[in-house]
């Protein structure tokens, strides 16, 4: 077995490096975000091994018999596997057809066909085990089986609820989504209906009913799929697995197809997929393996780091190459992520990466403490708003919470701040209607622009894009408002602002060219940078990473989550937080809240994950006090602890708990709080003043160049035109009425409420 070497020489961990000359060592290997958008072909294969330090142009050229490359995170594995096969190829090792490159999501693979194109390692297969397993069962399925593949179904679920149906079992929304996830689990560690109950206790399972009913509901939801001819997602794995497995000719010719494998995420391969992939390699060991076992967060879908684990007891003869520098976050960062793994326990502990920055000192994580969730999301906002305001591009930023309940909460603060936000996991870009019809109209462009009066004003590339696109709705300002539109504007803008950087990569290119990249985008699903600060659950904030992160809700309950009660469960979500904490690249801000609604009891205590990682908390062990950094504060004014003065909040009053001025219940979600009353409590808005204030809304919306909501949301709306304020004393009292908003447009709003036209518009005239 060869290990390669993985202390680099240099400073220690939290240092500033020294100058030096410009080599892998000092700043030319960087984080894939930060490298041109086009960069140049490679002339040579040795051109390939340009700017990797040690340990990657080790993986780079380990070519032969099987490899496994522990990565941490932010340490160029993407770089290295990719560089890897781009060597291969360019060397003439290997041939492009003969690779078959796999992960897990359509991103990664459309990530890693991009970077081999700029490799010049085109005809390299990139693809989702689902994705991979489905072409080959389409192609072979009528030689093995006869006839065509039945027809795939995009969603489970509608057939789970005929399930239900069928077996006369009621299940509310939040149970249908359950049993459908025990479905998928039982799937992809390949158990049958009739085992389990069984498997799920073992497996330690919260079952969302007596494991008895959802083996029936898992057994009847399989009759249903045969009766209608239908597969599902894992089907597609299933079958392909049973085919290769009874059909020795055509895993035959499988096998010589693909001769060579790569797998990236293997510590997130399921019992299923690992089986898929030693049928896929038969007897031969060319296999290369990527992973961290401090990075599996989705053992709930099936999988397990043990097949990385037991990589050198499968393979005895394997070359293992540790990847641990960082080239994502600060030194701060990086200490705080390796005090979080200090404190882990179990198998995947026993294997954990020390990780080594290699990026220049930046600010130390802040820890913030507020009295309830709203003042938690307020105090972000604040936050992201004075970032912006400083130059921080939206893009840049992310809030990251546990669970996608909390989502709610933020998106109303920050519509309240006017600061712009997306949502992790909308509509794939190239799939939004507007995409493809300017996709159609830009490649009209490129065959016929010649006879195109539209192109004839047009100098350049980046002009002849704003052209053609004006004739479907881009114009030079944004529309006001929100809603369908504004989203419209957006996506038509995304291919502006891609058009201007594919023209100063690359000088001379032609609409033909664009178009070609479009199309090359699409088929990978690379899309454009959208503006607006990111809004993700940590799970789907996997594989990203942002120069700002802002993990909140980080108390015990939500981290660890209230349903982790094994030992097991505990450290999936300690790593959990690991990757939170692993996606910022320069600073970090930490927050929980001591109640959920304000007044409510404050019996929340930060996460005990954060011990002695934060001031004034007890560490647990030696090695975690020595990683212990960063200041704290109190988002309720409360010193604790010394802060800078930029990250000061201001004092907060102790909130009451929200009631519902017409029944009097304590109110919870933040719609309901803002309007005072439960949402089937009977509204006294008066409906001519709420179409007032959404038509002066409107005009602000359109004189400041931002939407709608950014002004004021329509639920704010509704709760002024219902409270009809007098003063500002009562204007302020109104939830999403914050000191910044009063300042800005209180003058306006009371002079509508009380019949006037807005003071703006008084001096105007």
């Amino acid at each position: 077995m060869t290990v390669a070497s993985v202390r680099p020489q240099g400073p220690a961990c939290g240092q500033p490096a020294r100058p030096s000359p410009a080599t892998w060592q000092h700043g030319c290997v960087t984080a894939a975000t930060h490298s041109p958008l086009f960069p140049p072909v490679p002339d040579s294969a040795d051109a390939v091994l340009d700017g990797l330090d040690p340990e990657q142009r080790e993986v780079a050229t380990a070519l032969q018999g099987p490899v496994c490359v522990l990565a941490g995170a932010g340490t160029g594995k993407t770089r290295a596997i990719t560089h890897r096969i781009a060597y291969g190829v360019r060397a003439g090792i290997l041939q492009p057809s003969s690779v078959l490159a796999v992960t897990f999501t359509n991103r990664a693979a459309g990530e890693m066909r991009g970077r081999l194109r700029q490799l010049g390692a085109q005809g390299v297969q990139a693809r989702t085990f689902h994705s991979a397993a489905l072409r080959q069962l389409q192609y072979f399925w009528p030689k093995a089986i006869g006839g065509s593949l039945p027809r795939l179904v995009d969603r489970k679920i509608q057939l789970v609820a005929d399930a239900a149906a069928a077996c006369r079992v009621r299940l509310d929304r939040g149970e249908l989504r359950d049993v459908t996830a025990e479905i998928e689990w039982s799937k992809v560690t390949q158990t049958v209906p009739a085992d389990y109950a069984l498997a799920a206790a073992k497996a330690g399972r919260a079952t969302p009913r007596d494991p008895a009913e959802v083996a029936q509901l898992y057994s009847v939801y399989e009759d249903l799929k045969r009766d209608r001819s239908v597969i599902d997602f894992e089907d597609v794995l299933l079958l392909t697995v049973a085919v290769l497995q009874d059909r020795r000719d055509i895993a035959e010719q499988v096998r010589a197809q693909y001769q060579h494998f790569v797998v990236d995420e293997y510590q997130d391969v399921s019992p299923l997929q690992q089986r898929l992939l030693e049928l896929w390699l038969g007897d031969r060991d060319d296999l290369c393996v990527v992973g961290d076992a401090s990075q599996t967060i989705y053992s709930f879908t099936g999988a397990t780091p043990d097949h990385l684990l037991d990589f050198r007891v499968r393979h005895p003869g394997a070359t293992v190459v540790k990847l641990v520098r960082d080239y994502r976050s600060t030194p701060q960062v990086v200490r705080l992520a390796n005090g979080l793994l200090g404190q882990a326990r179990g198998r995947a502990a026993d294997h954990r990466l020390e990780l080594v920055s290699q990026r220049p000192a930046g600010p130390e994580p802040e820890y913030t403490e507020y009295t309830d969730e709203p003042a938690e999301a307020e105090g972000a906002a604040r936050r992201i708003r004075d970032l912006l305001d400083s130059g921080v591009p939206a893009s840049e930023i992310a809030i990251l919470f546990r669970t996608n309940a909390q989502s709610e909460t933020y998106e109303q603060a920050l519509a309240d701040a006017g600061v712009p936000y997306q949502l992790r996991g909308a509509e794939r870009f190239f799939d939004r209607p507007e995409v493809r019809k300017a996709g159609v109209a830009l490649r009209g462009a490129a065959r016929f622009g010649g006879n195109d009066s539209l192109l004839d004003d047009a100098v350049d590339l980046p002009s002849q894009v704003r052209a053609v696109l004006s004739g479907e709705g881009w114009t030079p300002q944004p529309p006001a408002g929100s809603g369908a539109v504004r989203e419209r504007w957006e996506s038509l803008a995304a291919l502006v602002n891609l058009a201007r950087d594919f023209a100063a990569a690359r000088p001379g290119a032609t609409l033909g060219d664009l178009v070609a990249e479009l199309d090359e985008r699409a088929g990978s699903q690379h899309a454009p940078t959208v503006q607006g600060v990111t809004l993700a659950s940590l799970h789907s904030a996997k594989g990203l990473e942002w120069d700002v992160v802002f993990l909140v809700g980080v108390a015990e309950g939500m981290m660890p989550i209230t349903y982790a009660r094994t030992d097991e469960q505990v450290e999936e979500e300690r790593r959990l937080l690991y990757v939170g904490v692993t996606r910022a690249r320069e600073r970090l801000h930490v927050s929980w809240a001591l109640a959920r609604s304000p007044g409510g009891r404050p019996n929340r205590r930060p996460s005990r994950f954060l011990d002695g990682l934060r001031p004034g908390s007890a560490a647990r062990s030696a090695r975690a006090a020595a990683a212990a950094s960063g200041g704290i504060e109190r988002g309720t004014g409360t010193p604790a602890g010394r802060t800078s003065p930029a990250a000061a909040v201001p004092r907060r009053t102790q909130r009451t708990p929200a009631r519902c001025r017409v029944c009097g219940r304590t109110l919870t979600d933040a719609g309901e709080m803002k309007l005072m009353r439960c949402d089937d409590c009977p509204s006294d808005m008066d409906e001519g003043l709420y179409e007032r204030l959404r038509e002066w809304r409107q005009e602000q919306a359109r004189r400041s160049g931002q939407p709608a909501f950014c002004v004021f949301t329509d639920r704010t709306l509704m709760a002024i035109a219902e409270a009809v304020p007098d003063d500002e004393r009562e204007l302020a009292r109104i939830p999403g009425v914050g000191m910044r908003k009063l300042r800005r447009h209180g003058a306006d709003v009371l002079a509508i409420c009380a019949g006037q036209d807005p003071v703006g518009e008084r001096g105007e005239d």
